[in-house]
């Protein structure tokens, strides 16, 4: 299962939509997540096989697999942004 955490900078409203966005398109494209929402400190420090976030958040996070979002509830433009992403952890994720 990939263990995936969408971040904005407090936490609270934009990661908690871009996390239903996320299980959505996992979900409608056989993908299994497990999807947390956090805020950019917390983030940090917490384990996990990727994070999603918007660009100006992103490079922050060394040394950590980062997918970048152009918006936190077009979910069209997210499933656009990191489908193949993705599906490429969920194979990386499976075969650890």
């Amino acid at each position: 299962m990939l263990n995936i955490i969408t971040v904005c900078g407090n936490g609270i409203g934009s990661s908690l939509m871009l996390k239903m966005k996320i299980e959505e398109i996992c979900e409608e494209n056989g993908i299994a997540a497990q999807v947390e929402s956090l805020d950019f400190n917390a983030a940090q420090g917490h384990p996990c096989d990727l994070i999603i976030t918007v660009k100006e958040l992103a490079y922050q996070f060394e040394g950590k697999k980062v997918g970048i979002v152009r918006s936190y509830i077009n979910k069209k433009k997210i499933k656009e942004d990191v489908l193949e992403l993705l599906q490429a952890s969920a194979k990386e994720a499976a075969e650890k």
